[in-house]
């Protein structure tokens, strides 16, 4: 070693939560999932008195667990997304494949009927809601998307010549098409002539543009200053990403929509726990209702599995009357 160098300071040993972070985005996890986990890790940590994980194992994961269901009586998905956090700590972060890891107990599911609501029930919700809003409620039941899938569209997306409209990195990173209704082509059309003001005001500004998914702002650079790439919704205000610190354009908020959809649920009598998700349970019902073949509703809501599209199908034999009450038939209305 030269005279002159200095000895290099050892690098700082990184956070156990900065691994985490770490790993999940190498995976290419989404925002929501990497927030996830990283709540359930630390929760874990802090209920065993800031020890290490590494210095627990089964016995520790268990009582964490149980913890969950005996005390804070959490329900069967969100027990399993904790497990899944901690299994996502040990094997991915840690690299360990230990045996206790397969013989933790897990939750058995349960399926449940989606919330369904009837036409008219749709359009008193649809008229207690105005502006923005209400074109993506009407969007939402028009197409079926899943909420995150409408707020997250491109210019690029919407082909209102085709009349389709372009769902990119769906559930299970899966692309797909879905119809463009007549009945929102000029809604659409008008939203993106406000959104382009949008556009063009941040463009006048010199601001960053919008995210780009994946690698794709180092390959095409300029792809997030362009109009093709901008927000069919865009959010009124600029924010900061949470993963690049980055103070750009992000789209509309899902939980400003749901808050609008509260609202006007409120507004419109409906007394069953409708979230903006049951407009999809509405499209895909109403389809069906109508006589659409199963497989095209599966394709339209990018199902994997046609068993998971065949839970409106119970909803609907019902709800149909194809069985008829024992009461109905001794007593006639």
């Amino acid at each position: 070693m030269s005279s002159l160098q200095q000895p290099t300071a050892p690098a700082a040993p990184r956070r156990l939560l900065d691994q985490v972070r770490e790993q999940v985005r190498y995976l290419h996890y989404s925002l929501r999932t990497e927030q996830a986990y990283v709540h359930w890790i630390r929760a874990f940590v802090r209920f065993h008195g800031l020890r290490h994980p590494k210095d627990m194992g089964h016995a520790e994961v268990e009582a964490f667990l149980a913890w969950l269901s005996a005390e804070r009586h959490v329900s069967a998905s969100t027990h399993r997304q904790a497990l899944s956090a901690l299994l996502f700590l040990y094997r991915q972060v840690f690299g360990q494949q230990l045996p206790w890891m397969e013989s933790i107990g897990r939750p058995a599911h349960k399926p449940r009927l989606p919330v369904v609501l009837s036409t008219a029930e749709v359009a008193a919700v649809l008229t207690c809601m105005d502006g923005v809003h209400q074109l993506l409620a009407r969007l939402l039941y028009g197409t079926g998307l899943r909420i995150t899938e409408a707020l997250q569209l491109r210019v690029k997306d919407i082909e209102i010549d085709r009349r389709a409209i372009v769902v990119r990195a769906g559930k299970g990173g899966k692309d797909r098409v879905v119809m463009l209704p007549a009945a929102l082509e000029r809604g659409l059309t008008e939203q993106l002539q406000r959104a382009r003001a949008v556009w063009q005001a941040d463009a006048r500004a010199g601001q960053g543009g919008v995210q780009l998914p994946d690698a794709l702002d180092r390959k095409y650079p300029r792809a997030g200053a362009s109009w093709a790439w901008f927000w069919v919704f865009p959010q009124a205000d600029l924010s900061v990403c949470p993963r690049t610190g980055i103070r750009r354009r992000h789209h509309l908020f899902d939980q400003t929509f749901q808050r609008a959809f509260k609202r006007a649920t409120e507004l419109a009598a409906i007394v069953r726990p409708a979230t903006p998700h049951t407009l999809r349970h509405a499209f895909a019902t109403h389809l069906l209702q109508a006589g659409t073949d199963i497989r095209t509703v599966q394709q339209l809501l990018g199902h994997s599995d046609v068993s998971t599209t065949m839970i409106y199908t119970h909803v609907l034999e019902v709800a149909n009357g194809a069985v008829r009450s024992p009461l109905d038939r001794l007593m006639p209305a």
